[in-house]
């Protein structure tokens, strides 16, 4: 008999009870989670719904803490639900529980979580990703059909990648930010995660659109994404970022050049295409997207809420014993990188020109854009690494976000798709890029590279 939680839940809920899907979720996650360490909290009274789905734990619900896996917010309940998850509810999704991430979503790797890392369901001596790395690894384990994740830098694609599964980061503005703690604001957006192309439009369905609560919420008009999945791409253009891949090796290369092979064989047209400052990218969103941290993160200071540390005695004391014991090393580099990049004297050198050359970056891919539906890449540079491997070498650490992070600071949408494994076994994945808002065009190219590969159905060795 077919596991419940093997199939696309646009499948399963036909086939069971809301109840049963729950409970099969419940299950799951006592048999699987004690390897995996995905979930932060899991809510055992969780109502019954035709779609259990698991939330990054820096998305704000109301029956379950959100402590963004750091101490300073350790058992912080939020008094509202996030405009994302109230839109869940009203279609009949039940919150099964929050998953573990890098401390306040920066990370690459789920490691930087004050509770412990997430292991990869496909071997459990290496990372998932992240900073979603819960949500990833929960859905590649087959504990729950569906996933939110926060984006900044590539923080859903990313650990979709490493975890063999579908991630999709939004428009920027498709979906609200209202009850997504704030990472940075001009890059942040939720995403989701899911086994199947089809589940991840859906999904994008139901929680996409304008919301008054968030300044930055759109009020584009929201496509049924999910409406031309069969369609084909036939005639469809696809640009191939010469300068992304150009000094690619190895079984990543290699992978990469199958998957476009596989589109031309649908009938798409497949062509190299220049972005001259797509290699400026890491570079830029280090900079802009740490200022940005260091800005929110100030909220945090022992007064407003979270930690207060007790050995402090003065006002002074407060906000430097609570932030020093309730931030993580990585929070904390984070912190003094952007605040240092937003100094006196120091801001138009750094952070000025990250904007500047940010404009231009955007401005190249609007020029590619004009000849091509789609930009494509891969969507990480190496499988699954060790974990351990990088903790102590940061830079490297952040490398991985290299073919990731340009859609964030442009802010179009993009999906990371399966597309096959390494000699170790370990997942790879194909990232298509699109235009603003083309999200439905998107979700139609990325489902005829699925229905040719199909690897969404091969389950990790543990389960």
């Amino acid at each position: 008999m077919t596991d419940v939680l093997d199939l696309p839940f646009t499948e399963a809920r036909a086939q069971v009870s809301p109840r049963e899907y729950v409970d099969a979720c419940l299950s799951a996650i006592d048999r699987t989670d004690a390897k995996i360490h995905a979930f932060l909290s899991v809510a055992r009274d969780a109502n019954e719904g035709t779609l259990p789905i698991v939330l990054k734990d820096n998305i704000a619900a109301t029956e379950l803490p959100t402590t963004c896996a750091s101490p300073i917010l350790r058992n912080y309940r939020s008094p509202f639900d996030a405009t994302a998850v109230a839109r869940l509810r009203t279609r009949g999704a039940s919150i099964i529980g929050k998953s573990n991430l890098d401390e306040f979503a920066m990370g690459s790797s789920c490691e930087h979580s004050s509770v412990g890392p997430t292991k990869n369901p496909w071997d459990t001596t290496r990372v998932p990703g992240g900073s979603s790395g819960g949500s990833a690894a929960a859905v590649a384990a087959r504990m729950v059909p569906a996933g939110l994740g926060s984006e900044t830098g590539g923080s859903v694609r990313q650990p979709a990648a490493l975890c063999g599964v579908v991630g999709v980061k939004p428009t920027y503005g498709r979906v609200s930010r209202w009850g997504l703690v704030a990472f940075a604001s001009g890059l942040d957006q939720i995403g989701v995660v899911t086994k199947t192309v089809r589940e991840a439009a859906e999904v994008l369905g139901i929680i996409a659109g304008h919301d008054p609560l968030d300044s930055t919420s759109s009020t584009h008009v929201v496509d049924d994404y999910a409406t031309d999945l069969d369609t084909g791409v036939k005639g469809m253009r696809f640009g191939v970022v010469r300068e992304a891949i150009e000094k690619l090796e190895g079984e990543v290369r290699a992978n990469f050049d199958t998957a476009v092979a596989v589109l031309r064989s649908c009938g798409a047209i497949v062509e190299e295409v220049s972005v001259p400052t797509i290699g400026y990218a890491i570079a830029i969103y280090y900079i802009v997207a740490n200022a940005e941290a260091s800005a929110n993160l100030s909220r945090f200071d022992g007064i407003r809420y979270g930690h207060r540390s007790d050995r402090a005695k003065t006002l002074e004391e407060v906000y430097f014993e609570s932030r020093g014991e309730g931030f993580g090393a990585e929070v904390k580099r984070r912190i003094m990188l952007g605040t240092f990049a937003l100094s006196s004297g120091y801001y138009d050198a750094y952070y000025g020109r990250a904007q500047r050359v940010r404009a231009k970056l955007r401005h190249d891919f609007d020029v590619a854009f004009g000849s091509y539906d789609f930009l494509i890449t891969p969507t990480t540079p190496e499988s699954a690494f060790e974990i351990g491997a990088k903790t102590d070498d940061p830079l490297s650490m952040y490398l991985n976000d290299i073919f990731t992070a340009p859609a964030n600071l442009i802010g179009i949408p993009a999906i990371a798709v399966p597309s096959g494994f390494d000699k170790l076994g370990l997942p790879l994945s194909l990232q298509i890029m699109a235009p603003h808002f083309a999200e439905r065009a998107m979700f139609r190219a990325a489902a005829a590279y699925e229905r040719e590969t199909n690897y969404w159905k091969r389950r990790p060795p543990l389960t």
